[in-house]
């Protein structure tokens, strides 16, 4: 095993030189701006929001800074339960009805009440199609919405639907004035401790703090997002102090690099992100469930997580993160033998032929992190027999071969928060949710995983709803429609001027609720 953990090392260092992403050891003196005036932070960012109205924005920019200026109907704690938002309570009298009970004395930003009358506008927008929206599909089970008092809110659904709790919650949605149409987009109008200021496409985005939040208010004044798309300008703003913060946008390496700096912190915590590997189920060679547990043998994580991800991520053993209420970790594993791996393919009748039992292709993206794993990857499969045959692509056309199940294996990540919910073992192996209509892109078929699936989209009762996950996870290991490889760390740079920071598990900006200015 020291010599698998050794070699492994030294094709990752020889890669890291090939690419030229060692890190850097030094910066240059020039920056991009000057320092924030003393009541603004400001935080980097790596692309412009894309629409900023919270029943459309579908992207992490749009998504992270929408939690911020608006208010959703239910929150989520570390272990990603729903918890009260603006429903201080609710409860559910059968399984087609939802009551939702709001805080009194909520107030948008202009200074309207926030009533049920808002909360019913919100969704019926959606629901019935009067602004355009992929969410809407989110919203399918929902048959019509009723308001019969300013604090009350009631959803009837036309089927069971365990998920909707979640899809009410922040990050998934956000509660707009009554009558807001496409316009507020352009100037968003929430009730967040937040408020909307102004946005220029590809250069910032402004907030300010709003000081008749009905909930625990902001301290920061004015929080600036500068659009830096670059990285080594995002390290130079941050070293220069030109910028306070940036979350999950440098490489380990630059991350190290900027640790030495004396008036830069690091700021470092377990995350959702899952990197993984995907098996096409229906291919000749990987439909056999023993050479996929051998491929799982001879992969070996620690080289990858030490010396390419410096340690800044955990082994995976689910789809869902360890943070979740229905996380199992009573699930088979694959510890890293290669000679367990040479005896599963033997027995399966892959005997070596000059050293090669056969090829097997892997469609990968151009992205630098991606050919430098599966270059290593390439190496420890060799090592059990196993010729991994590299396609690179642009990522539009890697992922349109993905989409369409052109490919043997590729590797991706579930970002976003779409594995936080257990819903996504729906979506990624139910067997009526292969694509286009869903992300079962490995044609994974399994009926026991399909009814217990189908069983808890419906149960209300979360105890019987963990059991049923659990199984579900402890089916998927024995099958391994995938490999999942790891869950990469959220990590905080900011400079010392910003104190009372912490990390969710999303790794969103929830933290500008409660950061504050160090004392001059």
């Amino acid at each position: 095993m020291r010599d698998g953990r050794r070699s492994s090392r030294i094709a990752i260092t020889r890669a890291l030189v090939q690419a030229g992403l060692i890190a850097l050891t030094s910066f240059s003196l020039l920056s991009c701006s000057s320092k924030p005036d003393a009541s603004t932070v400001v935080m980097i960012i790596e692309s412009s929001p894309t629409n900023l109205d919270p029943r459309v924005g579908i992207d992490a920019q749009s998504e992270r800074i929408d939690e911020l200026i608006f208010d959703a109907l239910l929150t989520r704690d570390e272990h990603l339960n729903v918890q009260p938002g603006l429903a201080e309570s609710w409860n559910i009298p059968d399984p087609l009805t939802y009551v939702f009970h709001l805080h009194s004395g909520v107030k948008f930003h202009d200074g309207r009440p926030l009533t049920a009358r808002d909360v019913k506008w919100t969704f019926d927008s959606l629901v019935q199609g009067k602004i355009r929206s992929t969410k809407a599909s989110t919203y399918r089970f929902v048959s019509h919405i009723d308001a019969p008092d300013d604090s009350t809110v009631v959803f009837h659904l036309t089927e069971p639907s365990a998920t909707l709790l979640w899809n009410l919650s922040e990050g998934a949605i956000g509660i707009v004035p009554y009558g807001s149409g496409e316009e507020i987009s352009a100037m968003p109008m929430g009730s967040g401790p937040f408020r909307f200021v102004s946005a220029e496409q590809d250069k910032d985005v402004i907030l300010e703090r709003y000081p008749e939040y009905w909930g625990q208010k902001a301290h920061l004044p004015r929080v600036r997002f500068l659009v830096v798309p670059d990285m080594t300008t995002e390290a130079l703003e941050l070293r220069k102090g030109s910028a306070d913060l940036a979350i999950n946008a440098l490489t380990p390496d630059m991350v190290l690099t900027l640790q030495r700096q004396s008036q830069l912190e690091v700021l470092r915590a377990p995350g959702t992100v899952l990197a993984y590997i995907a098996f096409n189920l229906r291919d000749p060679i990987l439909k056999d469930v023993r050479v996929r547990r051998a491929l799982a043998h001879a992969i070996n994580r620690q080289p990858f997580i030490e010396y390419l991800l410096r340690g800044f991520a955990q082994p995976a053993a689910s789809t869902l993160p360890v943070q979740s209420w229905a996380y199992s970790s009573d699930v088979r594993t694959y510890p890293y033998d290669p000679e367990r791996a040479r005896q599963i393919l033997n027995q399966a009748g892959y005997s070596p032929n000059n050293g090669v039992r056969f090829h097997l292709t892997m469609k990968t993206s151009t992205d630098e992190n991606t050919r430098l794993m599966v270059a290593v990857l390439q190496q420890q499969l060799r090592d059990v027999g196993i010729q991994l045959d590299i396609r690179t692509y642009e990522f539009a056309t890697f992922y349109s071969y993905v989409i369409k199940g052109q490919f043997q294996i590729y590797s991706l990540r579930w970002v976003g928060g779409s594995n936080e919910d257990p819903d996504i073992f729906e979506y990624a192996f139910h067997s009526q949710r292969m694509p286009p209509k869903g992300a079962n892109r490995g044609f994974y078929v399994n009926p026991k995983i399909d009814a217990l699936v189908d069983r808890a989209r419906t149960e209300t009762d979360q105890s019987k709803r963990k059991a049923m996950y659990f199984e579900i996870q402890r089916i998927l290991a024995e099958d391994l429609p995938y490999i999942n490889l790891w869950y990469l760390d959220n990590v905080l740079v900011h400079t010392s001027r910003v104190k009372s920071l912490s990390i969710s598990p999303p790794g969103n900006y929830d933290f500008l609720k409660t950061a504050e200015l160090a004392p001059n």
